[in-house]
């Protein structure tokens, strides 16, 4: 199993339940797993430390199977069959190409 890349949104610090809490994205094998995390912690707990502690929790919930999750496959667009793709540029220069024709 290879180390996902850690993604997180802005942490911020909940003075009402004394924790810091952020949304912890893992991309791994293209695919994102979201998993809102929180950690007790002191408001003079430095920044450092309470990502690195939202990291580990959200790396454990992600190895156990554990809690709930939000999952995004990355996929591409693909052509579909018979239809070229539409191309703005060569559309105006057809337009222009047209000295009788009224377009706009």
């Amino acid at each position: 199993m290879q180390n996902p890349s850690i993604q997180l949104s802005d942490v911020i610090y909940n003075a009402a339940e004394q924790t810091f809490e952020a949304l912890v994205t893992l991309h791994r094998d293209g695919t994102a797993r979201k998993y809102a995390c929180a950690i007790n912690a002191p408001i003079t707990m430095s920044f450092e430390q309470a990502a690195e502690g939202l990291k580990k929790q959200a790396i454990r919930r992600d190895r156990q199977g554990a809690g709930l999750y939000s999952e995004r496959a990355h996929r591409t667009a693909r052509q579909r069959a018979g239809r070229p793709r539409f191309d703005p540029r060569r559309w105006l220069e057809s337009l222009v190409a047209y000295p009788g024709n009224r377009a706009a």
